[in-house]
């Protein structure tokens, strides 16, 4: 097991989460994600984030029910989907998911997408959730700061956390910022750019100083800017390798170049132009 993966940070409501999680987007085959989610909770992890939309909530009850290990240990998080937003609809979907998973509570609810017109009301329904204590968190994820400050002037309770796209290719400082200014927790999506960066040379030869591989490197970039982590894989070997990141650190140099790579590059989605 590895040690330090169940440290935790706070929350703004004092929750207190997991930085290193296991994600479960694209893991469509049943077996293959049980597998994974077993073989990430043997090794260590208390964190999975699943959603709706990726339709493997099933299989995450399931790994999580055989693991014995007691709810209270882990950190469950699912998202709403952009068909199922507006509030009476938002109400419905989250009882399927909290069915599908087997589960009294989820401990992250987050709105996947800012489906324009819709997301106010899905966050005053993630709030009666909040309140009725089916949910310990509620956040958002592809937010861009225009969207958080219209969701800020109407909300109740402030997100907790902001999931999103974010790599040595796209370091979203100016959303980095306003969240941290706003006590918002941001999560990284995709940390690893889907792989298109463990061949870039100057990862590389950071990894080859520390003896570690470049998706060690990258991962620890994003530890060390404070940032919450959920990379994906069904290989335990890797699942093991991304979590293998507190007997090194990175230099403020090493940093400061990992920093200078970004290109404001995605590879998935721009919320901005997110409407539907």
């Amino acid at each position: 097991m590895i040690s330090n993966l169940q440290g935790r940070i706070p929350l703004h409501n004092g929750v207190e989460m997991p930085q290193i999680g296991l994600g479960v987007y694209k893991m469509s085959n049943s077996q293959e994600t049980i597998n994974a989610i077993t073989a990430a909770l043997a090794n260590g992890y208390r964190a999975i984030d699943t959603a709706s939309f990726y339709q493997n909530e099933v299989e995450t009850g399931i790994a999580v029910k055989e693991s014995g290990i007691s709810r209270e240990e882990l950190f469950i998080t699912t998202k709403v989907w952009n068909t199922d937003q507006g509030y009476d609809t938002t109400l419905k979907s989250f009882d399927g998911s909290l069915q599908k998973l087997g589960m009294d509570y989820v401990d992250l609810y987050l709105i996947h997408w800012p489906v324009k017109e819709k997301y106010k009301e899905t966050w005053k329904a993630m709030e009666r959730l909040y309140a009725e204590g089916l949910v310990k968190a509620i956040g958002v994820s592809n937010f861009h700061i225009p969207h958080l400050k219209d969701l800020l002037n109407d909300a109740n309770e402030k997100p907790v956390i902001n999931q999103i796209e974010l790599h040595p290719r796209l370091t979203q400082e100016h959303i980095r910022s306003f969240c941290d200014e706003n006590g918002i927790t941001v999560e990284s999506w995709s940390p690893l750019a889907r792989g298109s960066l463990l061949s870039e040379p100057t990862i590389n030869h950071i990894a080859k100083k520390h003896n570690k591989s470049a998706a060690q490197v990258i991962l620890r970039w994003h530890l060390q800017h404070d940032l919450v982590i959920i990379p994906k894989s069904v290989s335990e070997k890797r699942i093991i390798e991304n979590a293998d990141l507190f007997d090194f650190s990175l230099s403020l140099e090493d940093m400061r170049l990992i920093d200078q790579l970004n290109m404001n590059e995605r590879v998935g989605t721009n919320p901005d132009t997110f409407e539907s």
